[in-house]
């Protein structure tokens, strides 16, 4: 049964209200001032409350602050009943979140078609929580798949990897996969599909499948510009369905120390070489290449580099540098490199370092696009 609560100073506004709202079947409690009608309010998570302005003490105005302020009240509806009839009384009134208003004197039918009006809003509001509480149910699970199908790290030699992904929502776009073709040859590859949420995450899922089961037809894995010309053939827009993704992907060649990759529109690889406490080598692995699900005659070409002992690749999505600063400007892939070459110098630098850095640099307490970041050490 739903459930009204009444605060009011004159009792016998009470009684008529109570005696009133009795009779059309509602529960009502009541209240003599304000203090103690938020306090009953906070303990009985009423349906509706029905508040005078104009109390002693803690007027309706701040009772209704209060109410609105307070997350468990968030369905709740306020009527103030009030004498005041100006626009500006109103617009204040507004202003402290009420939800309807109710002039002295009080016309019983008028009280009737309000309190029947507020009751069917709460109802929508609860269903519409529900509804809410029950989505958020499902996209934990969808964003806990996601991450199920997500590589574990990889911790022994010859090549070691470890991994951070952040989604920008509960699920994101971004997607990454690692895995032995054969004895000799290793398959890294990170990719980005354009926007944030659900939209974006299921076609990065779609990709993720395809290439671990090695679907696409007649397509050499070995061969890393041939995987993203069958991926642009199988994923391109249409007019329902504008998404696209870059990606980086590529083949090491264990016993060859050489690594073949290919780009789609996705930031370069940064691969650093050298020891800590000596001059670090920098190199930017990247392919011209539209990204994926543009353009059908795209075009993506191979290149191959060695890959000297004891360096490291980094990997990434570009929302890890493309951070908003309070100035207007993006923080950039420049500054980026630059952390990572200093993790470099820096001795038992990992990515835990790496990402208390770019929360420093970030203004805010979240991220405004999906992260990722792969750490591959080759021995």
């Amino acid at each position: 049964m739903n459930q009204i609560l009444i605060i009011d100073d004159d009792p016998a506004i009470q009684i008529l209200l109570k005696r009133t709202l009795h009779n059309q079947g509602y529960e009502v409690a009541v209240a003599s001032n304000g203090e103690d009608g938020l306090e009953q309010a906070r303990r009985l998570r009423p349906a509706l409350v029905i508040c005078d302005w104009i109390m002693p003490r803690m007027n309706g105005l701040e009772v209704c602050r209060q109410v609105k302020a307070t997350p468990e009240l968030s369905t709740t509806m306020f009527i103030l009943l009030t004498s005041l009839g100006s626009v500006e009384d109103r617009v204040k009134g507004l202003d402290a979140g009420a939800d309807d208003f109710l002039c002295k004197p009080i016309e019983m039918a008028e009280l009737k078609a309000r309190v029947r009006a507020g009751l069917r809003l709460h109802q929508l509001s609860q269903d519409l929580q529900h509804q809410k509480q029950l989505l958020e149910m499902e996209l934990a699970e969808a964003a806990e798949y996601v991450r199920s199908i997500l590589p574990d790290q990889v911790k022994e030699p010859p090549v070691t990897i470890d991994t951070r992904f952040i989604p920008s929502r509960q699920l994101g776009g971004d997607g990454f996969d690692y895995y032995w073709l054969d004895a000799e040859h290793l398959v890294i590859y990170l990719l980005d599909a354009a926007g944030h949420g659900l939209r974006a995450a299921l076609p990065t899922l779609s990709v993720l499948n395809l290439l671990k089961s090695q679907a696409l037809p007649k397509i050499n894995y070995y061969q890393p510009s041939d995987v993203l010309s069958g991926l642009n053939q199988t994923f391109q827009m249409t007019q329902r369905n504008d998404k696209y993704f870059t990606i980086w992907y590529g083949v090491y060649n264990l016993v060859k120390r050489q690594l073949r990759y290919a780009s789609a529109g996705h930031p370069p690889a940064v691969l650093i070489s050298g020891y800590p406490d000596s001059s670090v080598e920098v190199k930017r692995l990247k392919t011209i290449g539209l990204p994926v699900g543009m353009f059908p005659e795209a075009n993506y070409v191979d290149e191959c580099c060695e890959i000297p002992e004891t360096s490291t690749l980094y990997i990434f999505s570009d929302g890890i540098y493309e951070i908003n600063q309070s100035d207007g400007t993006i923080w950039g892939l420049e500054p980026f490199v630059k952390l990572l070459a200093d993790c470099r110098d820096k001795k038992g630098c990992h990515l835990d370092q790496v990402l208390n850095s770019l929360h420093a640099v970030n203004p805010k307490d979240y991220f405004d696009d999906d992260l990722s970041l792969l750490e591959i050490n080759f021995d």
